[in-house]
């Protein structure tokens, strides 16, 4: 209840809310909530517990299913500006190139979509890279180290096209074209390469070291499956060897030994082609004394955001639902959400 007899409480007077009238205000704080905690029950015991105010789920849901489809629109928008900014820029009058450097990070998490089984989220965010001096506690020196700043996070449920044109797009708004170096940061996924190959190829690529690394790990187990203490020195000589650059060893090594014709002759195989593809990208030696990550902590944790949101046990979504939400949840992640809420709000109706 909202008010008792002709009275009001003072939080609905503060909160323009009058009956069951919605105010902007108390609007505006359902969709935050919606995309901020794990479910629409604990926003409906958050507004309970700290507001007063009754406000079930399914009107929650109702709030996000309206707005939600205000933050995909805006999306669309945001789409078209970047393409008209990268138009202009190619007649206009040359711009001063930035010093700043810029990133891009993409991975993949999966969400269960109702009737279609486990789908591929793909996520992305562009950030500003900064070095930093740190103090290392071990050497007792301070140390120069990248940091990934200035997140702006974005997520597509479906194909690889139709992301790409979105990562294309916020890097446009935040001026790629105009930054002398730049980077795209990512694991082994073949669909991140090409996108890159399309939209970011003059940049600097680097596959994730920790991702490369997993697969160093794989290999020392296959060379020596029944000597654990062989295959961690192993893996220590060639782990030394992979980040001053060696990738083309560590192939060479896994495909001579991977003459047989069983599963692990097989997979060893892979494991080689694994480091032989990617050997341009794993210059981690080089890449991090240029200032650059080697790692793709910033899209995993991304990754991990999304998926706390959707993939809580039990969670079945409908594609809509998803697609409604997943905007938003990018907004509060990039802290967006209120710089982008007036426009959505206003926007006219479909």
């Amino acid at each position: 209840m909202t008010s008792v007899g002709l009275g009001f409480f003072p939080l609905d007077r503060q909160l323009e809310l009058w009956d069951k009238h919605w105010s902007e205000g108390l609007v505006k704080e359902a969709v935050w909530l919606s995309g901020a905690i794990p479910s629409f029950e604990q926003a409906e015991e958050t507004f309970a517990r700290i507001g007063h105010i009754t406000m079930s789920d399914s009107t929650i849901w109702r709030r996000v299913e309206k707005w939600g489809e205000g933050f995909k629109e805006l999306e669309k928008e945001r789409q078209q500006a970047a393409n008209q900014i990268a138009q202009l820029g190619a007649v206009g009058a040359a711009k001063v190139k930035s010093a700043q450097r810029l990133g891009v990070g993409m991975d993949g998490a999966k969400i269960h979509i109702r009737q279609e089984g486990w789908k591929e989220l793909k996520v992305g965010c562009v950030f500003e890279i900064e070095v930093r001096c740190i103090f290392d506690p071990d050497t007792q020196e301070r140390l120069e180290q990248d940091h990934a700043l200035n997140h702006t996070y974005l997520a597509h449920l479906g194909g690889p096209e139709q992301f790409g044109e979105m990562m294309w797009a916020a890097a446009q708004q935040r001026d790629w074209d105009n930054h002398y170096e730049t980077q795209v940061i990512g694991d082994g996924a073949a669909w991140i390469w090409n996108l890159t190959n399309l939209h970011f190829y003059d940049s600097q690529q680097t596959l994730d070291y920790y991702h490369a690394t997993e697969h160093l790990t794989k290999a020392a187990d296959l060379l020596y499956p029944s000597q654990p203490q062989a295959a961690q020195r192993w893996l220590n000589k060639y782990e030394t060897r992979l980040f001053q650059g060696h990738a083309d060893q560590i192939a060479t090594t896994l495909a001579q030994a991977a003459t047989g014709q069983t599963q692990r002759h097989k997979d060893l195989r892979t494991e080689a082609d694994y480091f032989r593809t990617h050997q341009r990208r794993m210059q981690y030696l080089e890449i991090r004394e240029e200032g650059y990550p080697i790692g793709s902590g910033m899209v995993e944790s991304e990754a991990k955001q999304f998926k706390a949101r959707f993939c809580d046990p039990g969670m079945r979504w409908s594609r809509d639902g998803a697609e409604r939400l997943i905007p938003i949840r990018a907004a509060i992640m990039s802290h967006q959400f209120d710089a982008l809420w007036p426009a959505v709000y206003n926007s006219p109706p479909n």
